[in-house]
């Protein structure tokens, strides 16, 4: 028996199916009334906050805590915690001592062995104690849940997962003092970074305040120069073709107009990185991206479909990438624009985590639209969405995909089967 169980079973009510018939009773006979069972809480302190029960003839307010023995009470030292001296129930599994509290009083105590329903007790254990399984633990049970139920749910999460990117956003609001402009650029960086180099990527935004970036791309060619030198991919002084001395000289000179601090701390990664994504090509598009485009956020704000989106980041490299993948290094000539699936990103992981929080803040509604264009995305492509392509066939858009990460990372990792939907659903199969 875990705690997590009885959690679940007191805040959802599960304490037998002859409830009504049999009624709750003390281990002192006094019959309960469930009101309220109170806030879970997930922190340090007693489980439930701020229950109401009737016990006896007595109304109470107060707290409930929950253990597996009764004798947990003292094993946790709560009989001498001012914590727990509002405790009105204990809820335990089995009772082998009596409990008392700070002023040694007994403490009404419920016990729920003999009261819970077997078949929901061979559902856990099947659920959370499967030893053989590839992905999930309710893998071979998955396919038997409701489908309501789970899109449902995975709509739920989507917006878990959104609004712990939208707190991102909201922390990098109130560092950037309500600049949202300045909030963008910072997250496109990142993101632009790829994984290997997000944070130097974040690091050359924070070099640059966004008023800066505005004068840099009035000239054609000044800001790449920049993102270039602060990265330092200008000090080699010998060799140079004449582009990068170009660069290279206009850097020198914005670094003095604008008291640019040293070449990052964080080092720039070209290792198990395809050429596209280098990041001496992610540098040139961002740059192109600022220059094309005077008033980036608002024109991102204004923008409500898939195909705007892509239309208004149609970016290329500026003309000496188009031969290149390194410095002083020719290919044969190539486009290297944004692709459409790398945009797709930028729109789950930046845009739209942007757009949200920016309607929020406004005080405007946007989730039907906020849907619709997540469902206009195709799904990524990962092992966890492959993981539950397999179990079942689900529609092929980024509001599963997005969910389907949260659910693994967030729920299955952790064996939160309990806090899930889809776990409940088959905690409560008969």
């Amino acid at each position: 028996m875990k705690e997590a169980l009885l959690h679940y079973l007191w805040k959802f009510r599960k304490l037998g199916a002859n409830t009504l018939s049999t009624p709750l009773v003390t281990t002192s006979g006094e019959t309960i009334a469930i009101i309220n069972t109170g806030i879970h809480n997930h922190q340090s302190g007693p489980d439930f906050f701020s229950a109401q029960l009737r016990i006896g003839e007595q109304l109470w307010a107060g707290n409930v805590e929950i253990h597996i023995k009764s004798s947990d009470w003292y094993l946790h030292n709560h009989e001498n915690d001012a914590a727990y001296s509002n405790v009105i129930l204990h809820v335990v599994w089995e009772e082998d001592c009596e409990v008392f509290n700070r002023s040694n009083q007994a403490i009404p105590t419920l016990t729920l062995k003999d009261r819970i329903d077997p078949a929901l007790l061979i559902n856990y254990r099947k659920l959370l104690e499967a030893k053989s399984y590839n992905f999930i633990n309710c893998e071979n049970q998955f396919a038997e849940v409701d489908a309501i139920i789970i899109n449902n749910w995975l709509e739920r999460i989507y917006f878990e997962r959104l609004e712990r990117k939208v707190i991102g956003v909201d922390h990098l609001l109130k560092v950037k003092k309500g600049d949202w402009e300045a909030v963008l650029f910072t997250m496109l960086a990142r993101n632009f970074g790829t994984v290997i180099n997000a944070d130097a990527f974040e690091e050359l935004a924070e070099a640059l305040p966004i008023k800066t970036i505005r004068k840099l791309t009035q000239s054609s060619g000044e800001l790449e120069a920049v993102f270039f030198g602060l990265c330092g991919f200008l000090n080699e002084t010998e060799h140079l073709d004449s582009q990068t001395q170009s660069w290279k000289e206009a850097y020198t000179y914005a670094k003095a107009k604008y008291n640019f601090k040293p070449a990052l701390q964080h080092r720039i990664e070209f290792f198990k990185l395809r050429p596209p994504n280098f990041p001496t090509i992610r540098l040139s598009q961002l740059a192109r991206l600022y220059e094309k485009n005077e008033s980036l956020f608002s024109k991102i704000i204004t923008v409500s479909n898939r195909k705007e989106f892509h239309k208004l980041f149609n970016i290329t490299t500026s003309e000496y990438w188009s031969t290149h993948y390194n410095f002083n290094k020719l290919h044969k000539k190539r486009v290297k624009k944004l692709t459409i699936s790398f945009i797709d990103l930028l729109l789950i992981n930046t845009l739209l985590p942007l757009k949200f929080a920016y309607a929020r803040a406004k005080g405007i509604t946007t989730e039907d639209d906020l849907l619709k264009l997540v469902r206009s995305i195709p799904s990524e492509k990962n092992t966890i969405v492959t993981g539950f392509q397999e179990l079942q066939n689900f529609k092929n858009d980024a509001l599963h995909s997005q969910a389907f990460i949260e659910l693994k990372k967030n729920y299955c990792n952790k064996n939160r089967c309990l806090s899930c939907q889809i776990g409940n659903s088959i905690l409560n199969k008969t």
